[in-house]
């Protein structure tokens, strides 16, 4: 199996799925109806084109015309889940939009509306309680290492400031820049001294 047909047979699989189990996905599905967008992904150059019916169809090549081309990075992907980023994306040139940006909004909003139940999919194998003690495992394991993350980042800038002495403190930065505008209010009084002066003579 190609490549292409194996990634877009693997996106509409779970687009689909998620969809089919929530009324409000389906909703939303009902406004892009009719409609084609197209999303290339910058760092592969591969472009996935959706066609939305009554479910979703993701093919790696299309020959018909496309109502909205979309173009970003990969690392933008999650973000395009929130419909309020779209206009910031585009200022700040991290997406690229071709076409009507209400049909990007929906699109938007359809994927922000597709939230897995992993925990409800699982039960199906394993029964409720092995099901609820995994994912809450699994989200204690992944808040810990957030955690751990974020206290190693500040023991590296206590390290970098203050035994290396590689950055200055941000008490140092303040005291530098009150100096900067006490040097500042000198000079600004030297000048309006020495004006006064030479205008005497």
């Amino acid at each position: 199996m190609p490549f292409d047909a194996f990634v877009t047979g693997a996106v509409e699989t779970s687009l689909n799925t998620l969809l089919k189990d929530d009324a409000e996905s389906q909703r939303r599905l009902g406004r892009l109806r009719g409609k084609v967008i197209s999303v290339t992904i910058n760092e592969f150059g591969k472009t996935l084109i959706f066609i939305f019916s009554q479910q979703i169809d993701v093919l790696a090549v299309y020959e018909g015309e496309v109502d909205c081309e979309l173009a970003l990075n990969l690392t933008v992907l999650p973000e395009l889940r929130q419909q309020a980023n779209l206009t910031q994306l585009i200022k700040a040139d991290k997406l690229a939009l071709e076409g009507d940006i209400q049909l990007a909004q929906q699109f938007s909003a359809l994927l922000s509306g597709l939230k897995p139940d992993v925990e409800e999919k699982l039960s199906q194998y394993t029964g409720d309680i092995v099901a609820h003690t995994l994912v809450s495992g699994l989200k204690t394991g992944a808040q810990r290492i957030r955690q751990g993350a974020r206290r190693r980042q500040r023991d590296l800038a206590e390290v970098i400031t203050e035994e290396w002495k590689l950055a200055p403190q941000a008490l140092e930065i303040a005291h530098f820049a009150d100096q900067v505008d006490d040097l500042k209010s000198d000079v600004a009084r030297f000048e309006a001294r020495l004006d006064q002066l030479l205008g005497r003579r």
